[in-house]
């Protein structure tokens, strides 16, 4: 059995991937491999090009190729493509002149590969005209010779074969290769589909399956019926389909799924219809082109089928119509927007979730708040970026709290354009929703004191373990809203540039609006790492016994403030955005100079906590760190009557047991701060 998850009453399919490889292509194979590993797949679908084989580098690329994967994997060739030299039209989507061959080639793979794989999948999709063109061979003729033949061999030679499946379904051509004999040998027939993505008349995988059965009863046939090859492409960032729609297969009446891709398409790759006919080809994949994991992989990686199949019980469930007002929190399963949300619905409220749970921990808050306000919570699992999610998000709220955005500094320098796209792109695409609304309804944005940039004009000294301004005034009370913006890094250019959209919108559209400059947010629900979250990852390092990495020298000072006090200064924003000194402003919210504190002196209050010092290595400082951040909290205490109210040693100890009782010691990623 696969890594499906057994249920009670209909078993799970057998579960794979698919993945298709160049000539070449060695180390993407490795990537792959290790990337499948991490999942616990143990069952492959990979092609072998019959054109490819003869390439001059062809053979021993083959020869490496499929003992590599079955190293790995129970594999699953498909072989597939006519070498244009022997073809009725010189490419690889034609016929063969002489349609036996394709057997002798099969006869040739078994002998050369046959300890690598049970099964061979004979053709792929040969209703794709890129794959099989049947325009030179209208009526299945040879088509049906090739598959006759080859099907039979595989069985000579004591394997099984499977009979590439039509996208869509086309059970008349199921039933043409059945009267004319050629499924007299097939072992398996294969089905494809693509809902959400490709197929625009989708009954779903039983009636699929029933209609595959109805033929083969018809005949008298009784191979094995299987999905190899269902998918769901991510090009409008809804990476959450994935999941849904891998759990809607799942549980189709098969024996074995395989799940289309491993990784999304390179941009510079051709596909089977032509270079960038369509974008939804190249998102397919459950990690990127870099191998990095999203939702579903992650998911998938985390806790097996079982957390994919929790996480996809958080589907789109509309509240029943009532008077009370709902809030949508974008960003709603993070840190903060997980306690925004509580806060909330203790009050009373009704609070509307969008969440994309690409951050880990994502899925734990919301379970937490589902099983705390069962009925008052409603989730929508979508992507800021997607104009559907967003539409669909800001119908019938009476209030917003944006907090959907890509948080690290490093993940920004890394992957720049999404930086771009997930912090201006969706805030741009979630404030042009609200100004079409009739009334739009108030909107409270958390910007960084990034935008303020690294500071480095800011005189500062050294006293003990504290960087310090030389300015009494900054060194009293922090640095105000005055301070000019000085976008550095992407993050910082994306955040401060939504930062202004959102402060324009107010003044050009009548949006009402309120920006929050934020520092350091520590507290419950917080599931830190490395780039953002930096004081519970402290916590975890400490508890799991681990060393913690410091970017810098230790005297870095910020300004810490729990995450309870940063509820209240949104409520009461929220509640005075109709105000001249509230309404259309942006400001500097953090703990203030009474919450200041460096890094060395947080890892002494975890060294009080823990009974032993915590020990730390040095590292330089990161591109776009500040030795020194406080923010100036007066002119929002001054609107509002606002003041933080948990102190430092207060708040560390507040986290440090709850991720104690939480997380217990565990291994965790290297910790450090930005």
């Amino acid at each position: 059995m696969g890594p499906g998850v057994d249920d009670v009453s209909v078993p799970s399919p057998i579960l794979g991937l698919v993945e298709w490889f160049e000539v070449g292509e060695e180390q993407r194979v490795e990537r792959v491999v290790e990337g499948l590993r991490e999942l616990a797949v143990r069952h492959l679908r990979t092609g072998v090009s019959w054109a490819d084989w003869y390439r001059e580098d062809g053979r021993d690329w083959y020869d490496w190729l499929l003992p590599r994967l079955a190293s790995e994997f129970e594999l699953l060739p498909c072989v597939v493509y006519t070498p244009p030299s022997i073809a009725v039209m010189p490419k690889t989507a034609a016929p063969p002149r002489r349609p036996l061959d394709y057997a002798d080639f099969i006869d040739l793979l078994i002998t050369s590969h046959g300890d690598c794989f049970e099964h061979v999948e004979l053709w792929n999709e040969p209703n794709n005209i890129g794959e099989w063109d049947w325009r030179l061979d209208l009526d299945w003729t040879a088509f049906t010779e090739m598959i006759k033949a080859a099907a039979f061999w595989v069985r000579e030679r004591g394997k099984r074969s499977v009979l590439g499946g039509m996208s869509p379904l086309d059970p008349n051509w199921l039933d043409l290769l059945a009267v004319r004999g050629a499924l007299r040998d097939v072992d398996v027939i294969g089905i494809h589909g693509f809902p959400g993505t490709w197929e625009v008349a989708w009954e779903g995988w039983p009636v699929n399956v029933a209609k595959v059965k109805e033929v083969l009863e018809r005949h008298q046939l009784a191979p094995e019926i299987w999905i190899t090859e269902a998918g769901y492409s991510t090009w409008r960032n809804d990476e959450f389909g994935q999941v849904r729609e891998l759990l809607t297969a799942l549980d189709a009446p098969v024996e074995r799924l395989y799940w289309y891709a491993a990784e999304d398409l390179l941009p510079e790759r051709d596909t089977v219809g032509g270079y960038h006919t369509d974008v939804r080809h190249y998102h397919i994949g459950i990690h990127d082109t870099g191998g990095e994991p999203k939702l579903l992989a992650r998911l998938w990686r985390d806790g097996g089928l079982d957390l994919v199949r929790q996480a996809g019980r958080f589907d789109a469930r509309p509240l029943r119509p009532v008077r009370s007002p709902t809030t949508l929190i974008t960003g709603g399963a993070g840190f903060v927007g997980c306690n925004v949300a509580d806060r909330l619905l203790l009050e009373g409220g009704r609070v509307r979730v969008l969440d994309n749970l690409a951050r880990p921990g994502a899925e734990q808050n919301l379970g937490w708040l589902a099983g705390r306000h069962p009925g008052r919570l409603e989730v929508q699992v979508g992507d800021v970026r997607d104009p559907v999610a967003v539409h669909e998000a800001v119908r019938d709220v009476s209030s917003v709290f944006h907090f959907a955005a890509q948080v690290a500094v490093t993940t920004s320098l890394e992957r720049p354009e999404r930086d771009f796209a997930v912090n201006l792109g969706g805030t741009v695409e979630l404030l042009e929703a609200l100004r079409r609304l009739p009334e739009p309804p108030p909107v409270l944005f958390t910007s960084t004191n990034k935008v303020y940039g690294s500071l480095d004009d800011l005189d500062l000294e050294l006293d003990h373990d504290r960087w310090l301004p030389c300015d009494p005034l900054v060194r009293a009370h922090g640095i105000d809203e005055r301070r000019p913006l000085d976008f550095c890094t992407p993050y910082g250019c994306s955040k401060g540039a939504a930062d202004q959209y959102v402060l324009d919108y107010a003044a050009s559209f009548e949006v009402p609006s309120v920006v929050f400059r934020m520092s350091c947010i520590y507290g419950p629900h917080q599931h830190g790492n490395e780039d953002q979250g930096w004081v519970a990852h402290f916590v975890l390092r400490a508890l799991a016994g681990l060393p913690i990495t410091v970017y810098g020298d230790g005297c870095q000072v910020r300004d810490v403030l729990f995450v309870d006090d940063l509820v209240e200064a949104m409520l009461l924003a929220q509640r005075h955005v109709h105000s001249p000194e509230v309404g259309g402003q942006a400001f500097n919210i953090g703990g203030g100079p009474p919450n200041a504190v460096s890094l060395l002196e947080v890892l002494e209050v975890l060294a009080g906590l823990r009974g032993r010092k915590v020990e730390t290595r040095l590292a330089p400082m990161r591109k776009g760190d500040q030795r020194y951040y406080v923010s100036n909290t007066r002119r929002f205490g001054a609107a509002t009557g606002w003041e933080p109210q948990v102190g430092i040693e207060e708040g560390i100890e507040a986290l440090y047991r709850w991720l104690l009782d939480r997380q217990g010691p565990r291994r965790v990623e290297r910790a450090g701060v930005h």
